[in-house]
């Protein structure tokens, strides 16, 4: 398979033990054949139970934690008490949040922000030639290289520019290789992961 002159873009590659045309893999070949690894613009974001959150408000240091959602889907907010966040978005919780601080009058125009720290509701997979294989809790903006950090780093066996992401889109499963050294070598960009994303690093083929 031969690679795409512009380094910043993905490869589709095979997988071992598949050909073209096998399914789940979208294009081969040169050029024509690459393809970006899809954003996922319906993307579940939503809070769910396990994740962790950071909840600011503009002048209210004191209002300032962070918040792991609890198994019933709520968090205990200072001033107004629990509060049913499971199912919403970030930016929703921070709007259901300043209207409670307006309505109970505790304060008269709170400016609420969230920020997602780790989305252990949705989970990400990481397999193959990696020290500690497994599943991981997805985090606001979490890439190829940093999901294998997670998992510890590559074994020495690694064949690290034939990382492969799997990823599920429109109920096709579709693989693209990522050239990981060529990221941490700065000549290439990292990609960030969705929700149910596979990584996988296949062994050197001697």
């Amino acid at each position: 398979m031969m690679k795409v002159a512009a380094r910043s873009r993905l490869v589709v590659v095979l997988v071992i033990g598949l050909a073209c045309g096998s399914p789940g893999v979208i294009a081969c070949g040169g050029a024509q054949g690459a393809q970006s690894l899809p954003v996922l613009p319906g993307d579940d974001t939503t809070l769910g139970s396990g994740d962790v959150f950071d909840v600011r408000v503009f002048g209210e240091a004191d209002l300032a934690a962070t918040y792991r959602v609890a198994q019933d889907g709520s968090i205990d907010f200072p001033l107004v008490g629990r509060v049913a966040v499971a199912g919403l978005e970030p930016t929703a919780v921070a709007d259901l949040l300043s209207e409670r601080l307006r309505t109970g009058q505790y304060l008269r125009d709170p400016q609420v922000s969230v920020l997602v720290k780790e989305y252990n509701s949705k989970r990400i997979s990481i397999m193959g030639a990696v020290a500690r294989p497994g599943t991981f809790p997805m985090s606001s903006g979490l890439t190829v290289v940093q999901a294998i950090s997670l998992a510890g780093g590559f074994t020495p066996l690694a064949s690290r520019n034939s990382t492969v992401v799997s990823r599920r889109v429109n109920g096709e499963v579709r693989r693209y290789r990522v050239e990981v050294d060529d990221v941490t070598s700065g000549g290439a960009s990292d990609v960030p992961l969705a929700t149910g994303d596979i990584v996988y690093v296949p062994e050197r083929v001697f």
